[in-house]
C-alpha cells in the first residue's frame, strides 16, 4: 500500500542490532586481572586482534590501554605499572585548579617572591583584587606540587613546624632594679594601645657589629639600626635616637631579654620617659613580636652575615620592606598603613 511503511524486524536488520547494542554498551574500565592477562599475551607475542578477541574488547581499546599507560618511554607494557599510572591519572581528574585564574596566580607567584607568606597573602589578596579569596593552603599545595622553584622564597623550605622549648636552667640575672614581665600591666599584654616595644639584637659571629631591632606591639611597626658593637652604651644610644623622635604617645614602655647590653635601661628609661620591663631567664618567646621580626631580618641576613659590610642604605630599605608588609592582625593593612592614623 501507498505511504505504508513496514516495521522493521530487528532479526531481518543486523545493522541496526549492532548499533542499539554499541549505544546501550556502558564502557568499563580495565581491571587489574585484564591488564595481567593483556601484559602476558603481548610477551608472548600475540597481537592486539588476537587479546582483543580473549578479553572481549575492541582492538581499539587495548591500543589505547597499552599507548596511555605502559611504562616510561613506552618501552614495555607491564599490568603493575599501568594500573598505577590509571590510578594517578585518575585522581588528578577529580582535583580542582588550586589557584582559579592566572591574575590570581600571577598575583601568589609575584607576592611569595617578594618574601610574603602564604598566610598574608591570602589575606591581603581581597584587598587588592576585590571579591577574591583564596586559602593559605591551597597556596601552600600550589607550591609544593605545580611551582616548586617558589619553595627558595618560602621562609623555610619544608612544612613541618618543631615545637618550642626551651632549657630548664638557673641564671642570676646582672640587670640592676629589672622589673619582670610578670609585673607587667594587662593594657601592655592584651596589647589594646599603641606605645608598647619590644627589643632585641640580631648578632653575627663573623664580626663585633649587630643589629638593634625594635618593634611596637599592636600595630607592627619595625625600627632597625646598626650597632658598632653589642655594648649597653652603643644600645642606650641607638634606643634614644630612635625613639625620642617619636611623639610622647608613641613611647609607653620598652620589654627588654635578659642580655647585658640592656643593663642601661633604667638610663633609657628616665630619658624617654617611660617603664622598662625585662623577660623570664631563657623566655625569650615572651617577646614574641621582635622574634618573629627577627627571623624575617634572618631571612635577608642569614647567620654569620658581616653587619659591619652592610650599608645604612641597605638597613633602610629591609625596614621599609618590613613595615610595607601586610599584617594579619592589622587586617592585611601594612603598618606604615596604620600608622598614619596614630600620627
Amino acid at each position: 500500500m501507498d505511504g505504508f511503511i513496514a516495521k522493521q524486524n530487528p532479526k531481518e536488520n543486523p545493522s541496526m542490532n549492532n548499533k542499539q547494542a554499541t549505544s546501550n554498551k556502558k564502557y568499563n574500565h580495565f581491571s587489574f586481572e585484564e591488564r595481567e592477562i593483556l601484559a602476558l599475551e603481548l610477551a608472548r607475542g600475540k597481537s592486539q586482534k588476537e587479546i582483543a578477541v580473549m578479553l572481549k574488547r575492541s582492538p581499539a581499546t587495548l591500543s589505547r590501554e597499552i599507548w596511555r599507560n605502559s611504562g616510561p618511554f613506552r618501552r614495555s607494557y607491564k599490568a603493575s605499572e599501568a594500573n598505577r599510572v590509571s590510578r594517578i591519572r585518575k585522581f588528578r581528574s577529580h582535583q580542582k585548579d588550586r589557584l582559579k585564574t592566572p591574575e590570581i596566580r600571577e598575583y601568589v607567584e609575584r607576592k611569595i617572591k617578594e618574601g610574603i607568606s602564604p598566610e598574608l597573602i591570602a589575606g591581603r589578596i581581597s584587598l587588592e583584587i576585590p571579591g577574591t579569596k583564596i586559602n593559605h593552603e591551597s597556596i601552600y599545595l600550589y607550591i609544593y606540587h605545580d611551582r616548586p622553584l617558589l619553595i627558595k622564597y618560602l621562609a623555610r623550605s619544608h612544612r613541618k613546624r618543631h615545637k618550642r622549648g626551651h632549657k630548664n636552667k638557673k641564671r642570676i640575672s646582672k640587670i640592676p632594679n629589672r622589673i619582670s614581665i610578670n609585673e607587667r600591666p594587662e593594657i601592655i599584654n592584651n596589647r589594646t594601645r599603641v606605645g608598647d616595644w619590644e627589643a632585641d639584637t640580631v648578632v653575627s659571629r663573623e664580626s663585633t657589629s649587630a643589629l638593634l631591632v625594635l618593634r611596637e606591639r599592636k600595630i607592627h611597626l619595625t625600627f632597625i639600626k646598626k650597632l658598632k658593637n653589642k655594648s649597653a652604651k652603643e644600645t642606650k644610644k641607638a634606643i634614644l635616637n630612635i625613639l625620642s623622635k617619636l611623639p610622647a604617645k608613641l613611647r609607653k614602655s620598652i620589654t627588654f631579654d635578659n642580655g647585658t647590653e640592656n643593663v642601661l635601661h633604667e638610663e633609657i628609661a628616665e630619658k624617654l620617659e617611660l617603664k622598662t620591663f625585662f623577660c623570664n631567664p631563657y623566655h625569650s618567646w615572651e617577646k614574641g613580636s621582635v622574634e618573629n621580626t627577627n627571623g624575617l631580618i634572618r631571612r635577608h641576613y642569614p647567620k654569620k652575615t658581616d653587619f659591619s659590610l652592610i650599608s645604612d642604605d641597605e638597613i633602610k630599605n629591609l625596614e621599609d620592606w618590613l613595615n610595607n608588609r601586610p599584617r594579619k592582625a592589622l587586617g592585611f593593612y601594612t603598618p606604615y598603613e596604620v600608622l598614619k592614623d596614630c600620627a
